[in-house]
């Protein structure tokens, strides 16, 4: 088992329009993306077999990719079906990657002989009534595993978001870590008041709060809030390797706020993407800082959710099933 064996994210649906190619990197591999004749996504190498023409800036006509060198047309399974200076050329095949779609996403996997039962992330509560869902889009300059780490660390947020999200007072967090089937669940207690600027409005009387974040190996976190009048926000990323040091990262940030939840959308957008810029500018300096000097890190208490999220990383990269590492369950404490 290996990192392309898993579903990634190559597309939002609404962006895979019928009539234009896309281009898009996944784990350092070019492809191209475009729906054929019945609306059905795509994924092909991005590179023609003749003269490596980049197939994703080339043309779709009547459902078939047309590259934009010497005019090969590919249908949805990656056949050469019409070539322009010799009609009688034998067929040639650039096979085609398995896709699926769902909940508003297209979704590539690269090894085509992958393990079966490997299916994507659910996207919490989409299209259920009563939600509402924001999705925003966003390149880093940092690898997947440290994207991942900043979106489930909790003391960084009383820094680089300070104001916005939380402040520096020395409040003792519990959590409870819990790892199993390829996944980690941290279980916050204690947090009442420190939610930064807006704290007045999502928690006015310090009642207690719940707080999950979780880990879903090889990308996916997802951060739950339920506050207090049955309000609840999740932030969902999906970190997708470009390469060894860049990562597009799709985030969901889907809410209730009855009975605000519809008139939200506009501040939940705007806040959630200062918070990322955020992040982007820390995770490129850091980026910055590994390439001069390594990436060694010296840990506390807080670390030890990272470094179960790199327990499953690591099953993956040494070709192991991260489902099979043996349960485990620790408590942590720390202060924010």
């Amino acid at each position: 088992m290996g990192f392309e064996d898993y579903w990634y994210i190559v597309a939002e649906s609404r962006e895979l329009r019928p009539g234009r190619a896309l281009g898009r990197c996944v784990l350092d591999e070019w492809l191209a993306c475009f729906r054929d004749a019945r609306g059905h996504a795509v994924v092909l190498r991005d590179r023609c077999l003749h003269r490596s023409g980049r197939l994703s800036t080339g043309t779709v006509r009547a459902g078939r990719l047309v590259c934009p060198y010497h005019g090969w047309e590919y249908d949805a399974e990656g056949n050469v079906v019409a070539v322009p200076s010799a009609p009688a050329m034998a067929k040639l095949c650039n096979p085609a990657y398995p896709v699926l779609e769902r909940d508003g996403y297209v979704y590539v996997r690269l090894n085509r002989d992958a393990p079966a039962g490997i299916m994507p992330f659910r996207m919490p509560h989409y299209e259920q009534a009563g939600w509402k869902h924001v999705r925003l889009q966003n390149r880093f300059d940092n690898t997947v595993a440290n994207c991942v780490e900043n979106f489930i660390d909790i003391p960084h947020t009383a820094f680089v978001h300070r104001g916005i999200f939380r402040h520096s007072r020395g409040e003792r967090i519990r959590a409870s870590i819990t790892r199993e089937n390829a996944s980690m669940h941290v279980r916050y207690r204690n947090e009442r008041a420190n939610l930064g600027s807006f704290g007045w409005l999502l928690n006015p009387r310090g009642a207690p709060i719940g707080h999950t974040d979780s880990f879903h190996a090889p990308n996916v976190t997802c951060v739950r809030y339920e506050l207090p009048r049955g309000w609840v926000y999740v932030i969902t990323s999906q970190s997708v390797p470009m390469s060894e040091r860049q990562t597009l990262v799709y985030t969901d940030l889907t809410y209730r706020f009855a009975p605000l939840t519809a008139a939200a959308a506009w501040f939940v957008r705007r806040q959630a993407q200062r918070v990322i810029d955020q992040d982007i500018d820390i995770l490129e300096r850091q980026m910055q800082v590994i390439g001069k000097y390594g990436p060694a890190f010296v840990d506390t208490p807080a670390d030890a959710i990272h470094r179960c999220v790199d327990s499953l990383r690591e099953a993956i990269a040494q070709g192991r099933d991260p489902c099979a590492l043996p349960p485990l369950s620790t408590e942590i404490e720390f202060l924010v």
